[in-house]
């Protein structure tokens, strides 16, 4: 009796599934209870928390090269100098699509090189890059994504602290009566028309309550983050790419 090979040289030739980061990134987001430990939403984390000083940097860049390059229009130097500013924001742009790539899973291929003609001299060169759109989208992706990434950034810092804050309160909630003399956590404390407010998390239900509320934020932080670097993405996808 003869046993065939072809199931067997089948399965050898078949491509082996992604595994480790690429294949979390190609299964999408993960799901809601796993959400707050996957390593995906850590990535997205800090794709905003470090989108905070890249804007600052291409928001600073594109304005003050389009404003200097406008107000140099009368000039023959204002030409080069907004073909510069163009020039940067491709590279500006080709940097954020691989930022997109690593940390959002998001691959766009990028826009045709400008066509520059080589025998027609500086001046036909410097008239194909000002006529790229490609490089004018760019330039316009680095003023429209700063007040987002600021939000973005201020957002998911806040929720992804004060979630996990709040949720381990019971895990160091002995701290206070013991080293800060309060009661328990210091909700407020003020005085007011010659009246002291005060309220203080002490009881042990008081302290579960509040940690359920931790928690609560700690799994809606994933969607809240998850939304806003979706922002992102459709920014680059339709400035950044072809």
């Amino acid at each position: 009796m003869s046993i065939s090979a072809q199931p067997y040289a089948a399965a050898a030739a078949a491509p082996s599934a992604p595994s480790g980061p690429a294949a979390e990134r190609s299964a999408g987001a993960p799901g809601f209870w796993r959400a707050p430990f996957a390593a995906s939403t850590y990535r997205e984390i800090g794709y905003t928390v470090a989108s905070l000083p890249i804007a600052i940097v291409g928001f600073t860049f594109a304005v003050t090269m389009f404003s200097l390059g406008v107000g140099l229009f009368v000039t023959v130097l204002g030409l080069p100098v907004l073909a510069a500013a163009l020039a940067g924001a491709r590279g500006l742009g080709a940097a954020e699509r691989g930022r997109a790539r690593s940390q959002l899973g998001l691959d766009v291929a990028g826009p045709a090189a400008v066509q520059t003609p080589r025998d027609a001299g500086a001046w036909a060169g410097m008239r194909a890059r000002l006529s790229d759109g490609a490089g004018w989208r760019a330039l316009l992706f680095q003023v429209v994504t700063f007040p987002t990434r600021v939000v973005s950034f201020v957002l998911s810092v806040t929720f992804l602290v004060t979630g996990w804050v709040v949720a381990l309160l019971p895990v160091y909630s002995w701290v206070f009566p013991r080293y800060l003399d309060w009661p328990g956590y210091r909700v407020f404390d003020y005085t007011s028309g010659g009246e002291r407010h005060e309220f203080y998390l002490e009881a042990p239900v008081q302290i579960a309550g509040a940690s359920l509320l931790g928690l609560v934020i700690v799994f809606l932080t994933p969607k809240l983050v998850r939304a806003l670097t979706n922002i992102d993405r459709a920014a680059v996808r339709s400035m950044l790419g072809k």
